[in-house]
C-alpha cells in the first residue's frame, strides 16, 4: 500500500497556466534603435544604471505597443514629470499590460 500525500491533477483544469504562457511565445516587438537609444538615455538619466533603464525602457516600449500607443509618446510625457509622480505613474502604467496569475 502506498502512502503518500499527493493529489491527482485534472489536467484539463490548468487553464490558468497555459492561459499565462500564451504570450511567451509571441513574435519579438521592435522599434527602430532611435527610440530604443532614446528610452534608454532617459531611463538611465533617472536610475543611474544602465541595466536598469534597459530593463525599464523594454518594459515600457512593450506596454506602449500592447497599449497601442507609440512609445515616443510616452517617454515625452515622462520626460515632463517630476521623479516622484514619474514612479507613480510607471507603476500605474506598467501595470497596465500584467498578467494576473497570483
Amino acid at each position: 500500500m502506498t502512502n503518500n500525500n499527493i493529489d491527482t491533477v485534472d489536467l484539463d483544469s490548468l487553464q490558468d497556466t497555459q492561459t499565462f504562457f500564451n504570450n511567451y511565445y509571441l513574435p519579438a516587438v521592435t522599434v527602430s534603435q532611435n527610440v530604443d537609444d532614446s528610452i534608454i538615455g532617459f531611463f538611465q538619466q533617472v536610475t543611474d544604471t544602465k541595466e536598469s533603464a534597459k530593463a525599464l525602457a523594454g518594459a515600457v516600449i512593450l506596454t506602449s505597443l500592447a497599449q497601442q500607443t507609440d512609445p515616443m509618446d510616452v517617454l515625452q510625457k515622462f520626460s515632463k514629470m517630476s521623479k516622484g509622480e514619474l514612479n507613480s505613474y510607471l507603476t500605474m502604467f506598467l501595470n497596465l499590460n500584467r498578467i494576473g496569475t497570483s
